[in-house]
């Protein structure tokens, strides 16, 4: 019976063992049924059923779904470890992390020295009520303790390798990361780069590398990393890329999704790690960290960092060098490109497809030629005047101005109706919208100042009259 029923379900699950016992009412048979993984419905004979009321009936799509959804509620950093006491964290470590709590929290430094460990540790939320966690022993954890973390392999491998692939060097560190994070970046060689401005006979020298840019890959990829796999966290460093590997998907599923909501990610792998680094001044989770390496690598005219996540597992390469002239004089002289003119632009460099819609907005500000799919970044990009304007008409202004515009036409006229708001705006927005873009674009813009309480509908849904509201 034990081997028929492991024939039919999912994974030959099936019962652990068979008691009985004999009372004054009779025969008693107890089957121990082990738990359902977690996160896996169990089928019998590729079928998954359920209970409604006392029936018997096919699982729901929504029971389906909250099972497999429960591995991914589960927080593996929370955990307490019971074996594991104050004596297992690091001193060094602790000192440190109470320097970064105060730099987070410089309201709370006065307090903060008045604390004792414990304490301090609690209100760090890194420990919980004084019981040492996993993501304690992560962060601040003696390297000898790591074995209380088996089967997470918490280490950081730090590998220098030349333009062939060979290996020249190599470092690996682990816990307490706190302050092995900072050996790796120690590593790094974050030699000066030189380059010549348009406008300029001296070169522009700076860092390969913003400091922000490093630390941060490094924390995001400790923060994120799915440690139940048992691997490690990878920094390979070339002579002009760097390249960070962790281990699980990315939880966002896209970067771009990143770039342009700018908020913070709604679920984490680790989200008591997280917040515990946050804490500790190490990760920036407010939702722009990735935003800012993108910014950075804008400001230095290099190509935009690279994300993979292929075979479960994300791969973050930074570029340290300039790979294509016009791309780097388009970010010089047009300074007021959107970050996502930039991304289309980078993807042009780096002979990437472009969609329909990304191609037609870049052809329209004349930043791009050549024919599908070997575009490349105009030769005369934005460099005679004529094109500058053409940037210009096609480039849509702040937001900001927009609505201070609206709002300085009511206050002057008292009342507009919507056809009036139009003709305020028309000529004013991005050449490259359509009549239907730039209609909702002036709803959006006046939903949003009457969601202020700032406006105000006098008339109907169909013959709007606008005012500045009391």
């Amino acid at each position: 019976m034990k081997k028929e029923i492991a024939d039919k379900t999912t994974n030959r699950l099936t019962f652990i063992e068979i008691y009985e016992l004999q009372k004054k009412e009779g025969r008693v048979v107890m089957f121990q049924i082990p738990a359902a993984p977690k996160g896996i419905p169990i089928a019998f004979e590729g079928h998954y059923y359920g209970r409604d009321g006392e029936s018997l009936v096919a699982l729901n799509i929504q029971e389906y779904e909250s099972i497999r959804q429960q591995h991914a509620l589960e927080d593996w950093s929370t955990t307490i470890i019971p074996q594991a006491d104050l004596f297992n964290l690091d001193p060094e470590a602790i000192v440190v992390a109470r320097k970064n709590f105060k730099l987070k929290f410089p309201h709370l430094a006065e307090e903060v020295d008045g604390w004792n460990d414990i304490t301090f540790l609690n209100k760090a939320k890194v420990t919980v009520n004084g019981k040492i966690t996993r993501a304690a022993l992560i962060l601040l954890g003696r390297e000898e303790s790591d074995y209380l973390l088996a089967p997470a392999n918490l280490k950081i491998r730090w590998i220098l390798k030349d333009n062939h692939n060979k290996e020249r060097d190599y470092l690996i560190v682990g816990c307490p990361m706190l302050l092995s994070v900072d050996k790796i970046y120690q590593k790094i060689r974050n030699i000066k780069y030189r380059f010549m401005r348009g406008d300029s006979v001296f070169p522009d020298e700076l860092d390969t590398y913003e400091p922000f840019v490093i630390r941060e890959a490094i924390n995001n990829a400790l923060a994120h990393q799915n440690f139940e796999t048992g691997g490690v966290i990878n920094v390979i460093e070339f002579d002009d890329r760097l390249v960070f590997t962790n281990l699980g998907t990315f939880i966002p599923e896209t970067i771009k999704s990143v770039i342009d909501e700018d908020a913070p990610s709604e679920k984490y792998r680790n989200p008591f790690l997280a917040r515990a680094m946050f804490n500790l001044n190490m990760v920036d989770t407010v939702g722009s960290g990735i935003k800012k390496i993108f910014n950075f690598q804008r400001q230095r005219f290099f190509p935009m960092p690279d994300y993979d996540f292929a075979d479960d597992k994300v791969k973050v390469t930074i570029t340290g060098r300039v790979i294509d002239s016009q791309y780097a004089k388009a970010l010089e002289l047009l300074p007021n490109l959107t970050l996502d003119e930039v991304l289309m632009l980078d993807k042009v460099q780096k002979q990437q497809l472009l969609t329909i819609e990304e191609e037609k907005h870049l052809r329209k500000l004349k930043l791009i030629e050549g024919r599908k799919p070997n575009y490349y970044v105009s030769l005369g990009v934005a460099e005679k005047t004529d094109q500058k304007a053409e940037y210009t008409k096609n480039a849509a202004l702040d937001k900001q101005y927009y609505l201070d515009l609206i709002l300085r036409h009511l206050k002057i006229h008292k009342s507009a109706s919507r056809k009036e708001v139009d003709e305020l705006l028309w000529n004013k927005l991005p050449e490259w919208m359509s009549d239907e873009q730039k209609k909702n674009k002036i709803r959006n813009l006046l939903s949003e100042l009457k969601s202020k309480n700032e406006i105000a509908n006098t008339g109907t849904t169909k013959d709007s009259v606008w005012v500045v509201s009391k």
